[in-house]
């Protein structure tokens, strides 16, 4: 496996800690709302390489976090905690606000076909991690205590921000983050955030400097730390953390423990929409529930993030969405026909096609050419059956899901039933009469050699 790793801006090959253990920590949700399509883009970028290095031999530990508390509508350490920006919209506490869109992310990911991290762990869980992990900078002389809260002195921190260079080059205080007073730099960060004077906040706790709040970045790096060790293998995570979050969890961590934190820093780019960043705080983003109003099937979206290298920016729109579906719908079509073909070794040339896309720092618009390439040979069908079978545990995109038996409400099956036995018995009449009924309903039925085959309209 070659992987780019941001830390070193190049590609390389991935030599974990503890061979043939892979330890990965991806960044998790902020549960005060619905996750964009955006969102998932990183999430299944990250099921991708999961599946692919599972399938290259690797056991891997896959932890991933969610941001329940901490995280503020600015990443200057100014504004108001997300989760409580979400309880006054709705009308409920902070802890209604994560639990319902904590439930609302993982319905998400199962309808994506994502693996469940082995380790699904909530900041509010492990909050005594997280000032034990302050108490240990301000130990070492890392961390100073102001009005506002407890913050990390950068400059005590000797190659803080290696992760992103350009950020600090020319850098002025108050020329792209709020001063807060008493901060030694701009670019110095909240670990614990004290609760104002007379203000009460649905999430609190107390701690030696004060009831209060863990900062946004103290959590990934005491939860990594806890469930993978101090130093690991692999961190993902979308590209806007790059500058911001992943450099103050390499800071807060190197700076605890002096030792390396991570091998191996990977970042997917972003999904633009109308040629802009999509984000929740811009307003108008788009949903897995909307692309179901407009009839797309979640794995469709998953299918169209393939037509893009993970660390190249993607494209979305509604017409981008429906040719995925159409491609996903095809490449399904071409699977079920193979389902009955006998077993046959995979197409040897197809297969090793595809693997090296994968090896070659993931690349899946590599990996689907060379799947449609298997597709389109002249190999034999149960070649191709076993080569596909193999590229679903790293796609999946539900290639030998049935949907006549798994997806159709139980009468519109009974019609498709009674059709296939009319075309048996050639009353062409009443086959003809079921197709109507078929498609009035939203049922297109198509006749191929291989029998009847539907789809919704």
């Amino acid at each position: 496996m070659r992987l780019f790793n941001t830390l070193s801006r190049s590609v390389e090959e991935l030599k974990p800690l503890s061979p043939p253990q892979v330890g990965i920590y991806t960044c998790g949700p902020t549960v005060y709302n619905y996750q964009h399509v955006g969102n998932y883009r990183t999430y299944v970028f990250e099921d991708s390489l999961v599946r692919t290095l599972k399938g290259a031999g690797f056991q891997v530990r896959r932890v991933m976090n969610i941001t329940d508390v901490g995280h503020l509508t600015s990443d200057s350490d100014t504004g108001d905690d997300k989760l409580e920006v979400g309880a006054k919209r709705e009308g409920k506490t902070a802890w209604d606000i994560a639990a319902f869109y904590t439930q609302a992310f993982l319905r998400d990911i199962a309808s994506l076909d994502i693996l469940p991290p082995d380790v699904l762990c909530k900041a509010t869980d492990h909050i005594p991690e997280q000032i034990a992990l302050v108490k240990r900078l301000e130990e070492k002389g890392l961390a100073y205590l102001i009005a506002d809260g407890v913050y990390f002195d950068t400059a005590r921190f000797p190659g803080y921000g290696r992760l992103d260079p350009a950020r600090l080059k020319g850098q002025k205080a108050g020329a792209r983050v709020e001063l807060v007073e008493g901060k030694r730099a701009p670019e110095d960060f909240a670990l614990w955030k004290l609760t104002p004077a007379g203000q009460k906040r649905h999430m609190e706790w107390d701690s030696p400097w004060g009831r209060g709040f863990p900062g946004w970045h103290i959590e990934c790096s005491a939860m990594a730390m806890k469930y993978l060790g101090e130093s690991f293998d692999i961190h993902c995570g979308g590209v806007d953390h790059v500058s911001i979050h992943h450099t103050n969890e390499i800071a807060q961590a190197e700076g605890a423990t002096g030792r390396p934190f991570v091998r191996c820093w990977m970042h997917g780019e972003f999904l633009l929409m109308n040629s802009a960043k999509m984000a929740k705080s811009a307003g108008g983003f788009v949903t897995l529930a909307d692309l179901k109003d407009q009839g797309c099937d979640p794995l469709d979206y998953r299918y169209h993030c393939y037509t893009a290298h993970y660390r190249k920016q993607l494209d979305f729109t509604w017409e981008l969405l429906e040719s995925a579906k159409t491609s996903r719908r095809r490449l399904r079509e071409a699977a079920v026909a193979l389902k009955d073909a006998p077993a046959a070794p995979a197409c040897a040339e197809h297969l090793a096609a595809f693997r090296a896309a994968l090896e070659d720092d993931l690349n899946l618009p590599g990996a689907l050419a060379a799947a449609w390439g298997c597709v389109h040979s002249p190999a034999p069908a149960g070649a191709k059956r076993a080569f596909l079978e193999e590229a679903e545990q790293v796609l999946a995109l539900g290639l030998f899901k049935d949907e006549a038996r798994d997806a159709l409400p139980p009468e519109l099956q009974a019609l498709l039933e009674r059709r296939a036995a009319a075309r048996a018995a050639k009353d062409f009449k009443l086959s003809d009469e079921l197709r109507r009924e078929l498609d009035s309903r939203g049922v297109l039925v198509e006749d191929t050699k291989q029998g009847q085959r539907w789809r919704r309209k």
